[in-house]
């Protein structure tokens, strides 16, 4: 190399890669952790837990044989995952790529987690056990109804925002509010603890044409249920009598099949209804990036190929930085 040239090295950063489910980021992801020696982490609330990799669309075991995957499936269905502690795997992930000369690529669709790692949130303190333990009894005992009651007595203003049948965050509101005396409104006007990760990043988001997108989901619902497995997942749940109210078991397409099994619900109709409520998640989810992601890289593109030729030119200019 010309002396008078100035050197380059790679440097200390990370890519954040985001879109819609069905929107080609897994494939993608890995084409970038192969090219670029990158470490791939999950950025998905739902494919964090385990026993639910066709439902969530979590990468295959091929895939994730083909190129480091950290954070797919760690939890049991059983645990509960908010984005704080998804935030902390999330930096000792991130750490480790980095000490091991890698590119840490955090790829998924929950905005909040993107949010919580770069904008940072107001924190909550954590639910003690007894807490969680007598308010989830409750409701396996009394219903959603008997929790938003509760809920409309001490935080009204949260009761009045959440719907009686989302069980998920009545009971994360009443909570809150039982444990710290404090709502939850109130604790999420508090000041963010800030951006948190160290470092130079590099947002890269999908923003597919909607039909495509919407047909795409579709499709793969079609095959979870006909040939992924989908029922047996399911299955296994019910086998274990989860907590209804865990995160888990309100992923997409779990109760709808649950009713299946139980004879509740014909499979016809719990497919169209998985198949609108997967394209309204996909609705927001893109809603969030075009809305958000306003400093990102974006690509329309519908293959593999080329959304590698649009974003591995940006890749390539900045993990490249001259030398001081």
């Amino acid at each position: 190399m010309d002396k008078d040239q100035p050197q380059t090295h790679r440097q200390n950063g990370c890519i954040l890669l985001a879109g819609p489910t069905a929107s080609g980021k897994s494939a993608l992801a890995i084409a970038i952790a192969e090219e670029f020696d990158g470490v791939i982490i999950n950025a998905d609330s739902m494919q964090v837990y385990d026993g639910l990799r066709v439902l969530t669309a979590r990468p295959s075991a091929a895939e994730e044989a083909s190129a480091p995957h950290r954070l797919y499936g760690v939890l049991d269905p059983a645990d509960y995952c908010n984005a704080a502690r998804w935030r902390d795997m999330a930096l000792k992930e991130i750490e480790a790529a980095r000490a091991a000369g890698k590119l840490p690529i955090l790829v998924g669709g929950t905005g909040l987690y993107f949010d919580i790692l770069t904008k940072g949130i107001a924190e909550v303190p954590d639910i003690s056990e007894e807490v969680r333990g007598r308010l989830r009894d409750l409701h396996k005992t009394e219903g959603n109804a008997v929790i938003h009651a509760r809920l409309r007595e001490k935080d009204p203003e949260m009761a009045a925002r959440l719907n009686e049948g989302d069980s998920q965050r009545l009971l994360r509101a009443l909570e809150v509010v039982e444990e710290t005396g404090i709502t939850l409104g109130e604790w999420q006007k508090k000041a963010p603890t800030g951006d948190i990760l160290e470092g130079p990043r590099l947002w890269l988001a999908l923003t597919p044409e909607r039909d495509w997108l919407y047909a795409r989901c579709d499709k793969r619902l079609d095959w979870m249920i006909d040939r992924g497995g989908a029922l047996a997942e399911v299955a296994g749940f019910m086998a274990r009598r989860l907590d209804p109210s865990l995160p888990a078991m309100k992923a997409l397409g779990v109760p709808e099949l649950m009713a299946v099994l139980k004879g509740e619900m014909a499979q016809d109709a719990a497919r169209e209804r998985v198949k609108m409520l997967t394209r309204r998640y996909a609705k927001r989810q893109l809603t969030w990036v075009r809305n958000k992601m306003c400093e990102a890289n974006r690509s329309s593109a519908q293959d593999l190929e080329s959304l590698k030729a649009e974003f591995f030119p940006f890749i390539r200019r900045f993990l490249l930085t001259e030398a001081n």
